[in-house]
């Protein structure tokens, strides 16, 4: 008699969880880690502690982290992020309907701003962590910031501002923009009026501009509670940029319309000379549109394209760059806002890099068992402002032994494979995003360019 595996997709293979928290030192290397990388690669993901979650979206926050130095692998180590729902059962609405905002996995990305390194989920508050990444608690900008904060920040290259947003699930209001100077204070949260809730991952800054995403993913009263994503798409909501004048934070808002679409993820955007606003995604031609008994259809996959929108007249001349399917784009974060060269995006069992002026673009193939995730741009120590010469740092697992790798690779020649791989003491799960945190000054914000405008279990802490 033969047996079906009813285990969800989402908590087997790899991206079942690990259920130790580790921390081990002096870890093998094959290759060379370059000197002059001195910091900590820090990656987010969902890890249920209890290993059962209704969605790969919902697991509990856990940080892997390796910190490289004088050329080698000082150490590894992974905590869960002790989040009020992992720790005392909270949750996102009480039972008289109010709502929790410290109630989320925070699991999704890890940012560093203003000397506070922050664990992000965005349907709830940010976490803070230790440099060892124990859990702090979770941080509302000093009792200023009263909406939840996307998991995508944008940090401004120039005045070391971090733009962000928030928005709402069942209450108004729907999306809040907001900005904290670069020593952590929040000195702008401004309402946008938008006709719905919408599930807005992500949104778009250049040195002028921050660009709002108000695409057909709508909320889903009657999804609430119900163990899924409460979203569905919506034919008839319609999808638009919104583009708002950074000097003019309270002004009006000039909306743009596009086709219809799903935009999980920007990989940059800039102002051009002619007064256009130019945005690369990774573009789905929909997403999470539900049959008739509420089962999620294929939506398609995301390739990069390039939107050029003019606030004067509205429009937008929308442009597909690549065929190839696609995600998680990172550029060199010195530069976002900022016209960038170059763009990676992880492709299956590769990551390929863009030239973003004349389409071209180069790949590393780790191989059909080996699965790379979201790669972060460490800048060399010249401090140079191309966005070219660097690193790209990733964790990629092996399907053949089981085991994962953190692999670096020389961002300007792919071809040539690894510079170096760190060889971790244990899997790490597929996850989402994550950041290169450098100690050294030189490879900070970028000032050079003007702006136009043990092991234990989570209980156990």
């Amino acid at each position: 008699m033969t047996t079906t595996d009813t285990t969800p997709r989402h908590l087997s293979g790899n991206y079942a969880p690990v259920m130790d928290e580790l921390t081990a030192h002096d870890l093998p290397v094959t290759g060379r880690i370059p000197e002059e990388l001195a910091g900590w690669y820090l990656r987010n993901g969902p890890n249920p502690a209890d290993a059962a979650s209704g969605h790969w979206f919902f697991g509990d926050g856990m940080v892997h982290g390796v910190r490289l130095e004088g050329g080698r692998a000082l150490s590894y180590r992974n905590r869960w992020v002790r989040t009020t729902e992992l720790t005392d059962g909270a949750r996102m609405y009480d039972r008289r309907g109010r709502r929790d905002l410290t109630a989320g996995p925070a699991n999704t990305h890890v940012v560093r701003h203003a000397g506070r390194t922050l664990a992000l989920v965005e349907t709830a508050l940010p976490y803070e962590l230790t440099p060892a990444l124990d859990t702090v608690g979770p941080y509302d900008f000093g009792g200023r910031l009263t909406t939840a904060m996307t998991a995508h920040p944008k940090a401004c290259p120039v005045t070391g501002e971090l733009h962000f947003f928030g928005y709402g699930i069942a209450e108004a209001p729907h999306l809040t923009y907001h900005r904290a100077d670069a020593s952590g204070e929040l000195t702008v949260s401004r309402p946008v009026e938008v006709p719905g809730a919408t599930m807005m991952h992500d949104f778009a800054l250049t040195s002028g501009h921050v660009v709002f995403l108000d695409l057909p993913v709508v909320l889903d009263l009657g999804l609430l509670g119900s163990g899924t994503m409460p979203y569905r798409w919506d034919d008839g909501y319609g999808a638009r940029l919104g583009v708002l004048r950074r000097d003019d934070p309270y002004g009006r808002v000039r909306w743009c319309a596009v086709d219809p679409c799903y935009v999980f993820h920007v990989l940059n955007a800039y102002d051009a000379p002619d007064g256009t606003v130019v945005v690369h995604v990774m573009r789905y031609p929909e997403h999470a549109r539900r049959t008739a008994d509420g089962t999620v259809a294929g939506g398609g996959e995301a390739v990069l394209w390039k939107w050029t929108a003019d606030p004067a007249t509205g429009t937008v001349r929308e442009e597909q760059c690549d065929d190839r399917p696609g995600e998680f784009p990172r550029i060199d974060d010195r530069l976002a806002g900022l016209r960038a060269d170059h763009g990676h995006v992880t492709c299956g069992n590769a990551l390929v890099r863009y030239d973003l002026e004349t389409g071209a673009s180069t790949a590393h193939d780790f191989g059909p068992a080996r699965t790379p995730g979201e790669a972060a741009f460490a800048p060399a120590a010249d401090g140079s402002p191309s966005g070219t010469s660097g690193w790209l740092v990733t964790y990629v697992h092996d399907a053949g032994t089981g085991r994962s790798d953190l692999v670096v690779l020389d961002a300007e020649d792919l071809a040539a494979g690894p510079v170096a791989t760190v060889h971790l003491p244990a899997r790490v799960p597929h996850g989402f995003h994550g950041n290169w945190l450098p100690d050294a000054a030189g490879q900070g914000p970028l000032r050079s360019q003007a702006a136009p405008g043990g092991p234990t279990s989570p209980q156990g802490a």
